[in-house]
């Protein structure tokens, strides 16, 4: 079994496990003092199977594989089994948003997961949503759009994000309550949280979720400039 990490383009061989991710770890991911010292683990099960475990006490990851097949939390204690040849691993620690892959050299073949239509063509029963709600998560995702993958990228600020299409802030967050709403209801979690949870984690996980299934690309980002313009009556 051969593991590697790739962050930021940057390739790693993982020579030993268990090994540990975070600020103080086998992998230093960053210094940002929100990020947990030790964060995730690799290790292997008693069968030698490649296994990540959560070992911080208060963020969340985000795993999925990168064909939209996939898309699970990883929270504080959690332990996942590694299948997938690659798998993506997002979180956010403080305002910034991370992002690597890891890869197993030596996996198995993981059968397609999807329903076959009446033609024999397979889908993914992508989410749909509407013009403004494909707004409101470009908005608060392109950072990480725009910066691809194995990076970090900046949550905005409501303010920030409902200038960036030139939005009222009152739209900007009936709208993120709507697209939420919709999304919990289809049985995403981590969207509606209870009193006390920050607006930013909600925005965090909805970047996680949409990214992870693909429901927005880098080239859904021209809409973006398209709403700015007619907000200032620019067309």
């Amino acid at each position: 079994m051969t593991l590697s990490l790739d962050y930021c383009g940057e390739a790693i061989d993982i020579d030993r496990l268990p090994f540990t991710i975070g600020r103080d770890a086998d992998f230093v991911i960053d210094d940002n003092p929100y990020l947990h010292r030790r964060f995730l683990e690799l290790l292997t099960d008693g069968h030698g199977e490649p296994m990540l475990r959560n070992v911080g006490s208060q963020l969340v990851a985000t795993i999925a594989d990168p064909e939209g097949r996939m898309e699970a939390m990883l929270g504080p204690g959690a332990v996942m089994p590694l299948v997938y040849g690659e798998t993506l691993v997002r979180f956010q620690a403080g305002s910034t948003t991370y992002e690597f892959m890891i890869e197993r050299a030596s996996a198995a073949p993981v059968p397609d997961l999807t329903a076959p239509d009446d033609d024999g063509t397979a889908t993914m029963g992508r989410i749909e949503l509407t013009r403004d709600q494909k707004l409101l998560v470009l908005s608060i995702s392109e950072s990480a759009l725009r910066v691809g993958g194995n990076a970090a990228a900046h949550i905005p600020t409501t303010a920030e994000a409902a200038r960036r299409i030139g939005w009222k802030t009152t739209k900007y967050n009936r709208k993120l309550d709507n697209v939420c709403e919709k999304l919990a209801n289809l049985g995403i979690r981590g969207l509606h949280g209870d009193a006390g949870s920050h607006a930013s984690n909600r925005k965090a996980r909805l970047v996680e979720y949409v990214l992870s299934s693909r429901i927005v690309t880098k080239d859904d980002l021209w809409l973006l400039d398209d709403e700015l313009a007619a907000a200032n009556g620019d067309r």
